[in-house]
């Protein structure tokens, strides 16, 4: 397959070439496959097929894009395609810089992330991991709600600066199992990401519900008073806060547009915790890293930010070209975020809640409907669901009804740090609108942070 997909482009290429076109062609093909569950049964099982053809067009300063929904066998409709480009190209407004088309060196292909057996897991295999994760513990009116999803992503591209192309294989999964209660209203859940099959645990899966769910059912509820409190944040919370992080933080273009908190003068400056050590990794299998750009970069490990120290900001090719900026081999679909472990003991939720504390803590594993309130200002809102816990001083536990959490990043991530596991985990973070992008960021288990206000609590579920 990969060398009709590569040989289809080649020939697109040619026949760009032999019309006087300028254009750069971005090929991706998915296979997607979706299992849903609610209230304790399949609600929906289906899957998809598509490829996308991405035809870029340049005229000197102007550029136009089109893309298309097609098969490998419809070459006459993706020439058509790449005529619309170029004629749309010649009519599009001019650019203030010049763009800049790669010029590939060498010829890549990479599936060394790309695991078939997980890539193509059968109906009953998502479905024996479902019954696995909520064996025994569904009841009358705790019900199972979640989706698995896994799939796989083949990315190529061809521009008619040079002969070369890249070809990238990816494989991915991603599971969210939820336990509500039907008259309650409450909600606990579980996640896990997946690279290769072996990485799937149902077991662990089940472990974390039931852990939660004899909370849920057993310990006294309440409204949170307004104030301030010292917070655990679990890995997911973890990883939305690095991802808004990573649109209003260090990327340049967003910066040089005033939509970062960040400015140059702060590059070798202390920005957060000495404990936050955050770097964009390629090496690391867990989060489906590309080890080329799609300028024909080869990526190494980028530090962002060592120690709290901000180490500088990534580059796409296309910022630098507006900017006067060098490009860092940043074009690639998603980075590689690796925040690095701290010194904390708790692994888990579990060793967190049986631990001695000092003072009472709020545990907040998820982080809901986030958003961006002042990027400049690195301030974010969200609001806390899926399985918080109240750990009281003296050693009880109690169920808090959702708060809202409406901080800095700067905050979160600065002096008020206590500690971050020593452990780490990958967390999926894969969107699952538009094209298939498995993402993943891997973030310490655990980050405890102290003083953080909770702005408003909700009197009930």
């Amino acid at each position: 397959m990969k060398d009709r997909i590569l040989n289809t482009l080649s020939d697109l290429r040619s026949y760009a070439v032999s019309k006087g076109y300028e254009v750069a062609l971005f090929y991706h093909e998915e296979d997607s496959y979706l299992m849903r569950f609610a209230n304790s049964a399949i609600s929906l099982n289906t899957n998809e097929h598509l490829i996308r053809l991405e035809i870029t067009a340049y005229a000197g300063r102007r550029r136009a894009s089109f893309e298309m929904i097609t098969d490998l066998e419809k070459t006459a409709d993706m020439r058509q395609a790449i005529d619309t480009a170029a004629e749309m190209a010649q009519h599009a407004h001019p650019l203030s810089y010049d763009p800049t088309v790669p010029v590939l060196q060498e010829s890549v292909a990479d599936d060394r992330w790309y695991d078939s057996d997980l890539a193509h897991l059968s109906n009953q295999d998502r479905l024996n991991f479902f019954n696995q994760a909520a064996s025994g513990l569904e009841s009358e009116d705790v019900k199972l709600s979640g989706v698995f999803s896994c799939g796989q992503a083949t990315i190529a591209t061809i521009n008619t600066r040079s002969p070369h192309t890249q070809y990238f294989k990816l494989s991915d999964a991603q599971v969210t199992a939820v336990l509500s209660h039907a008259k309650l209203k409450w909600e606990v859940q579980a996640e896990q990401s997946a690279q290769q099959k072996s990485d799937l645990d149902a077991a662990q899966v089940h472990q974390e519900l039931k852990f939660l769910l004899d909370h849920y059912q057993k310990d006294p509820s309440l409204q949170l008073p307004l104030g301030n409190y010292d917070v655990v944040f679990g890995p997911s919370a973890v990883a939305d806060m690095l991802s808004i992080m990573n649109w209003i933080g260090f990327n340049g273009g967003s910066q040089k547009r005033g939509f970062s908190f960040l400015n140059e003068n702060q590059i070798g400056q202390k920005v957060f915790s000495e404990q936050f050590t955050l770097i964009d990794d390629p090496t690391r299998r867990e989060t489906y890293p590309f080890g080329y750009d799609l300028t024909g970069m080869k990526r190494k490990p980028f530090p962002l930010f060592t120690k709290g120290a901000f180490q500088g900001f990534t580059w796409y090719q296309d910022d630098a070209d507006e900017f006067g900026a060098t490009p860092t081999g940043h074009n690639v679909m998603h980075k590689s975020l690796c925040l690095a472990g701290g010194s904390g003991q708790p692994a888990s939720v579990e060793e967190l809640v049986t631990a001695p504390r000092q003072k009472d803590i709020l545990y907040i594993p998820f982080l809901h409907y986030m958003n961006i309130v002042n990027p400049s200002k690195a301030i974010f809102t969200a609001s806390s669901r899926f399985g918080a816990l109240y750990l009281k001083q003296d050693g009880s536990v109690m169920v808090p009804y959702n708060v809202r959490v409406t901080q800095s990043l700067l905050d979160v991530f600065g002096d008020k740090v206590e500690w971050m596991s020593a452990a780490t985990i990958p967390y999926n973070t894969s969107s699952s609108y538009g094209a298939r992008n498995p993402t993943a960021v891997v973030v310490p288990a655990l980050a405890y942070v102290r003083d953080l206000e909770i702005s408003h609590s909700n009197a009930s579920y």
